[in-house]
């Protein structure tokens, strides 16, 4: 058999990788990750910026280090195969990230390592110097850039690590780019590693430890663990499949309404709560990927939708899954396999079901007092066409009204028939899409002068014409939409006197 040797011309092929899409963050995250497999506990992230084309990154880890033939081996592209066999807690896959990586946003990557307490080994590639070349050789230099060394020395005081140097960021600090720019960078590069690593950086026993310019990263948690409005998770589903067993935790977060301001804006996340929503898979706890619902749905995929919102899913796969899943280069997309994708359409579904209830009532499906039933303003009737909303009669303020109007009732009847003609629930949707906010509903804006002024109507109506007893007519308004929501107003209306 006749063959040729025809390897990729070097400078052509790595301008062809710096294509693969990283962002800034999602590329310092795959360095980290090659950290967290060299058995790191701690990574330093410094952002120099120095002028426009002098800015540089660099990220310093205490991980076991390399000798120089394992660096050259780390340097090469493709030196292992995705097929090889890793360990359980390997983060890497495809053997190329560090370097597709680097390369997505600069010229120049620096890569020195040591390794039991001995010399440091030091290569770099710059994309300068092999375009420059006429032969297409794939030259990897030996040494830090000249000026460069400066930037390796936080190497010097530690017996093993690597410490990775991004120069001439050209895919970063482009035309018109200023120190300004760069600091807000940092700050979205923050955000989205404290929600990539937040289950290795959490707890008092946490695997890693995060620094931006020498300040830890805290972690985000999408699932509000611990908060005591926490609206439901459900137990650990584990399944086994011939790529090792996958791990399902459901949860509906609070409504707004349960949470402080400072509370509410931090569970949004780096995307926002509409974003946000859905599945976050993991892989030996570290986020792959994070909101959305992997086209996942009932006849039709599910779209992300407001009043799904306060679903998320925590989804673990083990690293021997990665092929099953399709998990590409950058570690930012995932599918379900085919044998999967039931079982998590049930999970899913009924997780939405949940939140949407959570959504619709404000937080309150069920009132304080008990497991009686909440008397509610509203009802839904469906019909083979599509739905109608009505008010319910038997609900306390209407009812006394009803039952006062005398020769006015026609009247009040017809003006509650177009009330609910008119529910404008086009543009309370609209509104709602618009503002990423549902409006305000349950007396959320009023005083609570506003408030009791109503209690006080009401009971009145309650023990004076109905002739309830105040003590079950305290117990009646606890239970009515939405007065469950002041159970304290309801507790301020006159005692009994029996």
């Amino acid at each position: 058999m006749v063959t040729r040797n025809v390897p990729p011309k070097a400078s052509s092929m790595l301008e062809t990788l710096r294509g693969l899409g990283y962002s800034t963050a999602d590329a310092l995250a795959d360095i980290v990750d090659n950290s967290v497999s060299a058995g790191a506990s701690g990574v330093h992230i410094d952002f120099g910026w120095e002028g426009g084309k002098r800015a540089f990154i660099s990220i310093l880890d205490d991980g076991h280090g390399m000798d120089d033939p394992e660096l050259e081996a780390a340097m090469r592209l493709g030196d292992k195969s995705p097929l090889d066999r890793r360990t359980s807690e390997d983060l890497g896959r495809f053997g190329i990230g560090l370097k597709t990586a680097s390369f997505s946003q600069c010229r120049s990557l620096t890569v020195a390592s040591r390794k039991n307490g001995k010399d440091t080994a030091c290569l770099r590639w710059d994309l300068d110097e092999i375009a420059a070349r006429v032969d297409g050789a794939w030259a990897l230099l030996e040494g830090a850039a000249e000026g460069s060394e400066v930037r390796l020395s936080r190497l010097n005081g530690i017996p093993c690590g690597t410490l990775v140097l991004w120069e001439k960021l050209d895919r970063v600090v482009t035309d018109g780019y200023t120190a300004d720019h760069f600091l807000l960078m940092i700050d979205a590069i923050e955000t989205r590693l404290s929600m990539i690593f937040h289950r290795l950086l959490e707890g008092s026993h946490a695997k890693l430890r995060l620094f931006i310019n020498d300040n830890a990263v805290k972690p985000w948690d999408p699932f509000m663990f611990g908060h005591p409005a926490k609206s439901w998770n459900s137990p650990v589903e584990r399944k086994w499949t011939p790529a090792g067993i996958i791990e399902v935790e459901c949860h509906v977060l609070p409504h707004k309404d349960m949470l402080s301001t400072e509370d509410y804006e931090a569970a949004a996340g780096p995307e926002g709560w509409n974003s946000q929503q859905g599945f976050y898979v993991y892989r030996n706890g570290r986020l792959l990927h994070a909101g959305g619902w992997l086209g996942l749905g009932n006849g039709r995929a599910w779209n992300r939708e407001e009043a799904q919102k306060l679903a998320r899913i925590r989804l673990d796969i083990p690293n021997t899954a990665d092929a099953d899943w399709k998990i590409d280069i950058r570690k930012a997309t995932a599918r379900v396999p085919v044998y999967l994708r039931q079982w998590l359409t049930t999970l899913a579904d009924d997780t939405r079901n949940r939140a949407r209830s959570v959504f619709a009532y404000r937080g309150t499906p069920v009132p304080i007092t008990g497991g009686a039933k909440l008397e509610q303003a509203w009802t839904v009737e469906r019909f083979k066409d599509g739905m109608r909303y009505r008010v319910d009669p038997s609900h306390p303020a209407v009812a006394a009204l009803l039952d006062s109007a005398g020769p006015l009732l026609p009247l009040v009847k017809a003006m509650l028939r177009v009330i609910e003609e008119t529910v404008p629930v086009q543009r309370i949707w609209l509104d709602t899409a618009e503002n990423l906010e549902t409006p305000l509903t349950g007396f959320a804006a009023a005083a609570p002068s506003e408030v009791l002024e109503i209690l006080e109507t009401l009971f009145e109506d309650m023990t004076g014409r109905r002739g309830m007893s105040k003590t079950l007519a305290k117990k009646t308004l606890l239970t009515t939409e939405p007065f469950q929501k002041f159970p304290s107003l309801v507790s301020d209306l006159q005692d009994d006197g029996e």
